[in-house]
């Protein structure tokens, strides 16, 4: 026999005892509980979602009464089944869980063999294994399954509509269930006798609030333009009367029962009949919006439009739009712009509106591309229009511009681009159009610079003219010439350019060409940018390039510039274009030319050969080579389309030389693989390697397209084999570029007077800082070369136009000397 004692107090038991009782708690909660709680998330869901709104007053109050009435019963049943867990409770289902019910056996005590020894020993053994389980002790968790409860799995449902009216209902309107109740006193007093209801609703773009006029005191309302003013009468009809003076065309007798209108202007409502109540309106007017055009419409680079504007409304502006017309009255009507053009709409453009912030006054600007347009660079008239949110707009008078588009300077593509222009104007002028461009390429070899750009030209002529029929230019190919043309188009005025020395040339072409077109400053500034990078390409491949021996100029001939000072005579030359001084710019354009063309980097002169550097020059003349056999291709390309083969498909000799010359080029670029190469071993020497024989490959390839006769695919192939030599060359300038850094930096070690100036023209010491230790005036007449240096220092701090840091650091040397 055993006698009860109370469980031993343990940190772990405790722990475990209390987290047991929690969820004991939860549990006896969930399971008493869960119809209350389904009913109340459903019924906040119906609300949140408006379904008060789709019945009837009487349907909502009965509704009403019923959800509370269910809920009071869910509430009270919860309450009843509801048992109150206890410490107890929670020790017998921990005790459960543990493997021997440790709490029970603790509790117990030994009531038989206690004056036996060892009877006692093995009793004080057991409690103690049964001490030793206690440490294993953890909360038990309450059992939340409802299922067996809640078959239907109606809590779920209740939930997920709770959680999807938070997210997208409107959950403020929980609180109209009191409304309901109050319906149902008013459905009371319409027994007792007659009754009125009026609302105000604001037009939701105001941000004002519904005003029930039952409970408004006040005799003078201001009302927003546009409420929403609705009436409902209860009782005998005819008992209470409606009369107001504030919509217009509103026909109604004043003793309906229901009534509804909007307020349009200022003056009274009046409810006539018991209680009746009468209130002076002030309607605040919503004013139209407003909108301006801010300046004339800006070039930006690239060709873009950039329009300013300014626009305001009282409650904000909602859209708006830009209207562009062509005006035809102000075109010069010449050339191919002299039939009538084919009618096209108007071009609308939404107009940017603030994303955050107000938009009751703003300014902003629309940027578009309308470069390919076919109003591009043509008088437009150009229009902007703005709408508030009560439908009320305001419109720009057309202000006559010229719509800004992307401008060509190159002389070929500016035709190219007129030549399209000319064709979407109108289909009458397709053969017009195809003549000139047949007279274009008569003579492509001084027409174009690369063959790529004499391809696409070709074949853009030879589609228009294949395309037009008695009538001009048939089906919808107008489209893909004109996107074909502009293609080309771009091709010619960016050019193919792999050489830094022909881009820049190309550069300042173009900057000439814009200074004697009088461009706009937005396009002289973008072409200034592209001399400017075109220069720095150009001035690194000249500190790249390999050195020769014996190629420096005596000392006496040799002209040093730094870039900075070039980048200074572009500065300048920008400052006076943007001045109107174009004469002046042309002068230093002209200047600049000059100095490129005698320009030779410090960096480059003297030295002793680079390795490869003899090879690389076997490779630019195998180049130079097939781009001569690539001219020769297209001419006899041409010739074959103008002409057409032999009868009996043989090519004739042309092609078969092609082809000779072809395969030799092959032959000689394999042989200068096995040369020793700049680079071998690195990255830069192996992509080297890898362009050049991908480049034999379309060589072979074209050579054996030429012997088929194929032309056109040889033309392909030839300009991947010189693409892949470019590549090569490229590659191996960077290898040599790295061996001269290399060396350059052994040689600083050794005091060679090998690249022994700084990038401003100054000489180095031996340990590669600016200065020297060596006496810097050397000579018999050295104290007269000091008074000559002194008198400069005097001289230049007397010019008070140079900047200030430079006269400050005059003074300092004056001061010390």
């Amino acid at each position: 026999m055993f006698r009860r004692k109370r469980p031993p107090h343990h940190p772990a038991l405790t722990r475990a005892l209390r987290g047991t009782l929690a969820g004991l708690w939860v549990e006896r909660l969930a399971r008493a509980f869960w119809p209350f709680t389904t009913l109340l998330l459903a019924l906040f869901a119906a609300l949140a979602f408006g379904a008060q709104d789709h019945v009837s007053a009487n349907a909502a109050m009965w509704g009403g009464l019923a959800a509370l009435g269910a809920l009071l019963v869910a509430l009270a049943v919860g309450l009843w089944r509801f048992e109150l867990p206890g410490r107890a409770d929670a020790a017998r289902r921990l005790d459960a869980t543990l493997p021997g019910q440790p709490l029970r056996a603790l509790a117990d005590q030994q009531a038989i063999g206690a004056a036996d020894a060892a009877s006692r020993l093995v009793w004080a053994t057991h409690l103690a294994r049964m001490q030793a389980r206690l440490a294993l002790a953890r909360p038990v968790k309450g059992d939340l399954r409802l299922a067996r409860h809640d078959r239907y799995g109606l809590r779920y449902i209740a939930l997920t509509g709770c959680v999807v009216a938070l997210l997208f209902g409107a959950p403020a309107r929980v609180t109209e269930i009191a409304e309901i109740t109050q319906a149902a006193g008013r459905a009371e007093a319409v027994a007792l006798g007659p009754s009125w209801e009026a609302w105000v609703q604001p037009p939701a773009y105001t941000g004002r609030p519904s005003l029930y006029l039952n409970e408004v005191t006040r005799a003078r309302l201001e009302l927003p333009q546009g409420s929403r003013v609705t009436v409902r009468f209860y009782g005998q009809q005819g008992v209470m009367s409606l009369h107001e003076s504030l919509s217009e065309g509103r026909e109604a007798e004043p003793a309906e029962m229901a009534q509804d209108f909007e307020v349009e202007r200022s003056g009274r409502l009046s409810i006539r009949g018991p209680a009746g109540r009468d209130w002076e309106v002030m309607a605040l007017v919503d004013q139209p919006p407003e909108v301006a055009l801010i300046g004339v419409a800006e070039r930006e680079r690239g060709g873009l439009m950039r329009q300013g504007f300014a626009a305001s409304d009282d409650y904000g502006v909602v859209a708006g739009q830009a209207h562009i017309a062509l005006d035809l009255d102000a075109v010069e009507r010449r050339y191919g712009l002299t039939p009538e053009p084919e009618a096209r709409d108007s071009v609308s453009v939404a107009l940017p509106m603030p994303l955050s912030g107000s938009r009751t006054d703003f300014e902003d600007a629309f940027v578009e591309d309308f470069s390919q347009h076919p109003w591009a660079n043509l008088p437009v008239r150009v229009a902007l229009s703005v709408e508030d949110a009560r439908g009320q707009s305001d419109q720009t008078q057309a202000q006559a511009m010229i719509l800004p588009g992307r401008r060509f300077f190159d002389p070929m593509a500016a035709a190219v681009i007129e030549l399209r222009r000319d064709l979407l104007w109108s289909r009458e002028n397709a053969r017009r159009v195809g003549q000139l461009m047949r007279a274009i390429g008569h003579r492509p070899e001084t027409a174009f610079r690369g063959p790529e750009a004499r391809i696409r030209f070709t074949e853009t002529r030879d589609l228009l003219l294949a395309s037009l029929g008695d009538g001009g230019l048939e089906g919808d190919i107008r489209d893909d010439l004109a996107q074909r043309m502009w293609d080309l188009a771009v091709l010619l005025e960016e050019g193919e350019l792999a050489d830094a020395r022909e881009r820049l040339r190309r550069a300042q072409e173009r900057l000439d060409e814009a200074v004697r077109s009088g461009a706009d400053p937005s396009e002289i500034a973008e072409l200034v940018d592209e001399l400017r990078e075109a220069m720095r390409d150009y001035m690194r491949q000249l500190a790249e390039q390999p050195r020769e021996r014996g190629d420096a100029p005596p000392d006496g001939e040799r002209m040093e510039i730094t870039q900075d000072q070039i980048q200074e005579l572009l500065d300048r030359i920008q400052e006076l274009m943007e001045e109107g001084r174009m004469d002046e710019a042309a002068e230093l354009l002209a200047q600049l030319d000059q100095l490129l063309q005698n320009l030779q980097m410090a960096e480059g002169q003297g030295g002793e050969p680079m390795p490869g550097d003899q090879a690389m020059e076997g490779l630019g003349d195998t180049l130079r080579q097939q781009q001569d056999l690539a001219d020769d291709t297209f001419s006899d390309f041409q010739d074959q389309f103008r002409n057409g083969v032999d009868e009996d498909g043989e090519d004739g000799e042309g092609t078969d030389d092609l082809a000779d010359r072809q395969r030799g080029l092959a032959d000689q670029l394999r042989d200068q693989q096995l040369q020793p190469l700049p680079g071998d071993g690195t990255p830069e020497g192996d992509a080297a390697l890898e362009a050049l024989e991908r480049a034999q490959r379309a060589m072979e390839d074209a050579a054996e397209a030429l012997e088929r006769g194929d032309s056109g695919e040889a033309l392909g192939r030839q300009a991947d084999a010189m693409e892949a030599m470019r590549e090569g060359l490229r590659a191996m300038t960077d290898a040599q570029a790295q061996e001269a850094r290399e060396r350059q930096g052994g040689a600083a070690t050794e005091g060679s007077e090998t690249g022994s100036r700084d990038p401003l023209g100054r000489e180095r010491n031996q340990s590669g800082q600016v200065g020297t230790e060596d006496s810097l005036l050397q000579g018999q007449d050295v104290y007269r070369r000091a008074q000559d240096l002194l008198e400069e220092l005097r001289r230049r701090s007397a010019e008070l136009d140079r900047p200030e840091a430079e006269l400050d650091y005059l003074r300092r040397l004056l001061d010390r000397f």
